[in-house]
C-alpha cells in the first residue's frame, strides 16, 4: 500500500516536470522565432539602405554574417526543441499508456507539432533568405 502510494507520487510528479519542461520548451522556441524574424526584417530595411551607401560595405557585410549566424542558431535550436518536445510527449504518452488512459490524449498530436516546426522552420529560412537577397541585389544594381 505504501509502495503503491510512493509510484503514485513520482508519477504525478514526473508528469508535472514533462508539462514544465514542454512549456519551456514551448517559450524557448517562441523566443527564437521571434528573434530570427525581427532580426531579419530589421536587417533588412538596414542592410536595403546601406546598399547605395558603398563606404559602408563593411557593415553591410557584418549584417549579412550575423543574420547567416543567428538564423543557424535558430535552426538548430528549432531543430532540438522538435526532438526534445517528441521525447517528452513520447514519455507522456508511454505514462498515460502504462496507466490505461492514453485513449485520452490522440497521438496524432505528435504529427501536428512535426507540421509546425517545419512551418516555423520554413518562416524562419524564407525571412533569412528574404534579408540576405534583396540587399544584395540592391547592392549589385546600384554598384
Amino acid at each position: 500500500m505504501y509502495i503503491d502510494r510512493m509510484v503514485i507520487i513520482l508519477l504525478e510528479k514526473l508528469h508535472d516536470h514533462i508539462v514544465e519542461e514542454l512549456n519551456t520548451n514551448t517559450k524557448t522556441d517562441i523566443v527564437f522565432i521571434l528573434t530570427a524574424i525581427l532580426l531579419n526584417f530589421i536587417s533588412l530595411g538596414i542592410n536595403s539602405a546601406m546598399a547605395f551607401e558603398p563606404e559602408y560595405f563593411f557593415i553591410f557585410i557584418l549584417i549579412i554574417l550575423l543574420i547567416l549566424v543567428v538564423n543557424m542558431v535558430v535552426i538548430t535550436g528549432l531543430s532540438r526543441g522538435k526532438q526534445t518536445r517528441f521525447k517528452l510527449l513520447s514519455g507522456l504518452i508511454k505514462i498515460y499508456k502504462d496507466k490505461e488512459i492514453d485513449g485520452y490524449y490522440d497521438g496524432s498530436i505528435l504529427d501536428s507539432y512535426n507540421t509546425r516546426y517545419t512551418l516555423f522552420t520554413i518562416a524562419v529560412v524564407s525571412t533569412g533568405i528574404i534579408a540576405l537577397l534583396i540587399p544584395i541585389v540592391l547592392y549589385i544594381i546600384e554598384n
